[in-house]
């Protein structure tokens, strides 16, 4: 086991190193440095005051040394103009050139300053980070419960009215996108005109003009059920078709199992059958499933943080890029990378302790 996760481990770095690499060449690429000098500099710069921007701000050069200055294996670069003022990547923090650190990248928590937002992409980053973080979270505790419940009573009784009815629902909310159904509930639960808000609101049932808002802005000051209840369904009614199907298949192959019928043969009921001897087995293919939601939700919430304007880490993605922010693009790159790679991990390990049979080659 201790093998298995170090050569995982050696793997995983080799990973986050060639994705990086990958992301920080697209980022760097000669257009977007120029998008970059004329954004901060000025639209009306020349090409050569564009090139001159470019290689005075330490984007010049090969693009392996800048990644490895990136990183912080490779000292940080540094400029001095004809007036005699020093800059360079680890002064940016406002160090002088006596007490700035020779090497200062992603490994040394310089992450990097936003064009956008102003403050280093590291404060940025944590901060958005943190309020996606409880979206997910609440995704989570409503999409895994549900769909696990959904796919179990359909695989159980396979072929019957409830495992038809509880498929097609799978099926229909799995293939409705997620800008699809956030503005169907945003019309039915949040319209003051239409939907059923006017006619609660006639029957005296709520006071305000909404049932639910259809903007999670105010949840960024403080999470509600009423300013957070349709992100969290946009997001949980995708994914719990998805979980749905892969647990009724996991089930129904289980349950046809020679061991199963052994058991309901002995006289054990059949609650205790489903219990003790097939759900064990039928949650293997399901938790990688459930798994790999996680990258999924941090970067697939950027539909969903985008329709209710809820300024999370999608919501953050999508400012990184439509502003041309390097730094802060780099940043979320890092992020993504290692939550795929850490819940990859994870999955592995958890696949011994639910089926002890399975051996690590």
């Amino acid at each position: 086991m201790l093998k298995f996760v170090v050569r995982r481990l050696g793997v995983m770095v080799l990973t986050a190193l060639a994705l990086t690499f990958i992301v920080f060449y697209l980022t760097n690429l000669p257009p977007n440095l120029e998008k970059l000098a004329r954004t901060e500099g000025s639209v009306r710069m020349t090409d050569e005051a564009v090139a001159s921007w470019i290689v005075e701000n330490g984007h010049g050069g090969s693009v392996f040394v800048r990644y490895a200055e990136w990183l912080g294996i490779a000292p940080g670069w540094t400029r001095t103009d004809d007036k005699g003022v020093t800059r360079g990547l680890c002064l940016n923090s406002g160090l002088t050139v006596e007490t700035a650190p020779r090497y200062c990248g992603i490994l040394q928590g310089n992450w990097g300053f936003s064009t956008v937002f102003k403050h280093p992409v590291a404060e940025v980053v944590m901060e958005k980070l943190g309020s996606t973080a409880w979206l997910m979270l609440w995704v989570m505790l409503v999409m895994v419960p549900v769909s696990l419940l959904i796919g179990i009573l359909s695989g159980m009784r396979e072929g019957s009215r409830t495992d038809r009815v509880l498929s097609v629902f799978s099926i229909a909310t799995t293939s409705t996108p997620e800008y699809v159904s956030g503005v169907i509930l945003v019309a039915v639960f949040a319209s003051a005109t239409a939907g059923i808000s006017p006619l609660l609101r006639s029957w005296g049932w709520i006071e305000g003009k909404t049932l639910f808002l259809g903007t999670a802005t105010s949840a960024m000051d403080g999470i509600t059920f009423w300013n957070f209840a349709l992100p969290v369904m946009t997001i949980a009614l995708y994914g719990i078709g998805y979980i749905a199907r892969m647990t009724r298949a996991s089930m129904t192959e289980v349950m046809t199992q020679q061991y199963i019928r052994t058991a309901r043969l002995k006289g054990v009921r059949f609650r205790d059958v489903v219990i003790k001897h097939a759900l064990r087995n039928a949650l293997i293919a399901p938790f990688t499933v459930i798994m790999l939601q996680f990258p999924w939700l941090l970067n697939g919430v950027v539909i969903t943080e985008s329709l209710f304007n809820y300024k999370g880490f999608g919501w953050t993605l999508v400012q990184a890029a439509g502003n041309n922010d390097i730094d802060l693009l780099l940043g979320c790159s890092v992020v993504a990378v290692f939550v795929v790679l850490v819940t990859q991990l994870i999955s592995d390990i958890g696949y011994v302790f639910l089926n002890p049979r399975i051996r690590l080659a």
